[in-house]
């Protein structure tokens, strides 16, 4: 299952009409140019005009593309010796591949980044930092919620106060058990979108996933985390209980919009896509409330700043005012990109912050409380390998094809092949 923002076409035609643009403008008033590469919508746009008039000498670029090919292109560079941008996004589960290439990225320590350390929630630096070199500085994380639609929560006779419908999963086995609830009560909607981001959010609540965290040996075939929540999620599957919609496709954005299923667990960075998928008609239709499990990350990324760049201090500098308090504070309220910095989500104006397309859910309040609960999650250097596979075994599930066994084994097998 894919995991990050979708860059939306326009802005990509957009935004590269404005790199050329800026390439000509740099080239003729002999400023330096600085290419920053995201996927998706980061909110950077205003950003990037304000740090110009700040730095006059500077000219940031932004280069969008889909997630996918945005982390390909990222490895094919560094490989290669050229070809990325001054300063990328990477997101968190493509940050251990890096640790491959580390002497293609910028030590960031050489500027002083140490210095910023407690700017960030100890767990989300930690993620940037590899041995004694600091690889990336924190943009946003993924605290998790959960969405619900309350035309269909309530159809099933279950109670639409977000606290009040908390309170009915206080874990996964309770939300497991509302699921058969809702089914027996609404047959023509489906309880959440995908047994696939309820196993991800499952698995992002545990210390250990597919590695262990001493030695980065794989334990996927037998880590207790791993296979409870394949079969937690694959029960859920099996029973019909999903809309089996893979996240951020276009059938998924249908099912949003036409009300399909009535659950979705929900990083912060989510609401903007349900937003847009929903439409103005979805306004007071859905609303937030707490996951199973209380806490937990769903993504979140890292600036980089590659070696092969012509101007990396001046690439540090425009990463660590990007990723400042104040930045990252503006773009909470703005666009609902959680901070990753306590001294931020933990700001009185960030907690109080509500949201009326969300029945005036309060957001601030809910991401916070979440991202304080967070535990580190480790990821193995190969984690990219192997997560997929256990993605698509569950899909089969869902499809029919296989039992929750049949799916477990043959996910395990193919782990340990493309392991080799």
């Amino acid at each position: 299952m894919r995991r990050g923002r979708v860059a939306w076409l326009l802005a990509v035609v957009a935004l590269g009409a404005q790199a050329v643009a800026g390439c000509s403008a740099s080239a003729e008033q002999g400023k330096v140019r600085i290419t920053v590469a995201t996927f998706g919508e980061f909110g950077y746009e205003p950003l990037f005009a304000e740090y110009e008039r700040l730095n006059p000498g500077i000219d940031l670029v932004g280069r969008v593309t889909d997630f996918d090919s945005h982390h390909k292109g990222l490895i094919t560079a560094l490989a290669a010796g050229r070809g990325a941008a001054d300063v990328v996004a990477v997101e968190e589960q493509y940050l251990p591949a890096l640790r491959r290439s580390r002497d293609k990225l910028v030590d960031l320590s050489r500027f002083g980044a140490r210095e910023l350390r407690d700017r960030w929630t100890p767990w989300k630096w930690e993620q940037g930092v590899v041995g004694d070199a600091v690889l990336g500085l924190g943009t946003d994380m993924g605290g998790l919620a959960m969405c619900y639609r309350t035309d269909l929560v309530a159809r099933a006779g279950l109670p639409t106060d977000r606290d009040a419908l908390a309170a009915l999963w206080p874990t996964w086995e309770a939300y497991a058990e509302v699921a058969d609830r809702f089914a027996a009560r609404v047959p023509d909607a489906k309880f959440t979108d995908s047994a696939g981001t309820v196993y991800t959010a499952m698995l992002n609540q545990a210390q250990e996933n597919y590695f262990r965290t001493a030695d980065d040996a794989f334990i996927g075939d037998s880590n207790p985390a791993v296979t409870h929540a394949f079969t937690l999620a694959g029960s859920i599957g099996a029973k019909h209980q999903t809309a089996a919609l893979t996240t951020f496709t276009q059938p998924w954005n249908v099912g949003i919009n036409q009300g399909a299923f009535a659950t979705m667990t929900c990083p912060a960075w989510m609401l903007a896509q349900i937003k847009q998928a929903g439409g103005p008609g979805g306004a007071g239709t859905w609303d937030v409330t707490t996951v199973p499990g209380g806490a937990g990350n769903w993504g979140g990324s890292y600036l980089v700043v590659p070696a092969q760049g012509e101007h990396i201090e001046a690439a540090y500098a425009a990463a660590k005012w990007l990723t400042a308090p104040e930045q990252q504070k503006r773009l909470f309220e703005t666009d609902n990109i959680l901070p990753s910095q306590p001294s931020v989500y933990r700001d009185p104006t960030v907690l109080s912050q509500t949201d009326p397309y969300f029945r005036g859910a309060p957001i601030g309040r809910i991401y916070a409380a979440s991202s304080d609960a967070v535990r580190p999650n480790h990821r193995g250097v190969r984690d990219a390998d192997v997560r997929p596979i256990f993605g698509r075994a569950l899909g089969r599930i869902e499809d029919g094809k296989q039992t929750v066994d049949q799916a477990w084994r043959q996910a395990v097998d193919e782990a340990h092949t493309v392991l080799r």
